[in-house]
């Protein structure tokens, strides 16, 4: 099983914490040249310098997602080819859907989807050229099963996932596969705050509300981000080259349907 990206470049978003991270380090590991993108140039610059090389040269971008403008930046200077792009962000914030507003429904929409679309405009060409492709999203679980409490979320990653398979449709006669990673809660700052803020509105501790998350899952336990970055490496590698259009999730088999 050919697993090798020696000689591959990567394109790693939100890589400077939580699964972005572990992606890219995975990724590296691995022999590709990874290439962050993310907004906290102090962070990027300490990053960059703790990858896995084995002579490959590393290097960043910065740009932040809420702005487009600014992601179109960045990408004028990113060095071609790229045959590998992980789009990655954090999530909107939680609410029920009968109180979002539209501004929410709007931030999220750029953020997720027209980052997405951007990003994928900007490499597509280089990917045809070298013959290799792999575009994988990291969404979320709520794609099959929305989540409670995460009403513009389950909205905007849904589009995410028809995006994708639309964009697997048409790249696949390219040989360049379309997946998307969906991550059920995972250790990450984003679900240590989302803790804190259920204990703070509920009362609880916030042992007993990550307990009650660990309860909700078959293997009794919430992810590591460097097992939901083993998916996605496998997807980026050559051993991948007939999976195309899928959502994949990586939650422990919480998710309530196949």
């Amino acid at each position: 099983m050919e697993l090798s990206l020696k000689g591959k470049r990567a394109l790693v978003c939100g890589s400077t914490a939580g699964i972005g991270k572990a992606i890219a380090t995975e990724l590296a590991g691995m022999g590709a040249e990874v290439v962050l993108l993310a907004r906290n140039e102090e962070k990027l610059k300490k990053e960059v310098l703790e990858l896995p090389s084995e002579g490959q040269q590393h290097s960043y971008l910065q740009a932040d997602f809420s702005n487009l403008e600014s992601l179109e930046r960045a990408l004028l200077r990113l060095e071609k080819p790229i045959h590998i792009l992980i789009n990655n962000t954090g999530g909107p914030p939680g609410g029920p859907i009968t109180e979002a507003k539209l501004e929410e429904f709007q931030a999220a929409f750029s953020m997720h989807l027209l980052c997405n679309h951007l990003l994928v405009q900007h490499v597509k060409e280089s990917m045809i050229t070298e013959g290799y492709g792999r575009i994988i999203n990291i969404i979320s679980t709520s794609v099959k099963v929305p989540l409670k409490g995460l009403g513009v979320s389950n909205t905007i990653r849904g589009a995410v996932a028809n995006w994708s398979k639309t964009m697997a449709n048409e790249l696949g006669v390219h040989g360049i596969t379309v997946n998307n990673v969906l991550p059920g809660a995972t250790a990450t700052e984003r679900l240590s705050s989302i803790v804190t803020n259920k204990a703070k509105k509920t009362g609880q501790a916030e042992a007993d509300v990550h307990k009650a998350m660990e309860s909700a899952v078959p293997l009794g336990r919430v992810a590591q981000p460097e097992e939901v970055a083993a998916a996605a490496a496998f997807l980026a590698s050559p051993a991948a080259s007939y999976i195309n259009g899928i959502n994949l999730p990586v939650d422990g088999g919480r998710t309530g349907s196949l």
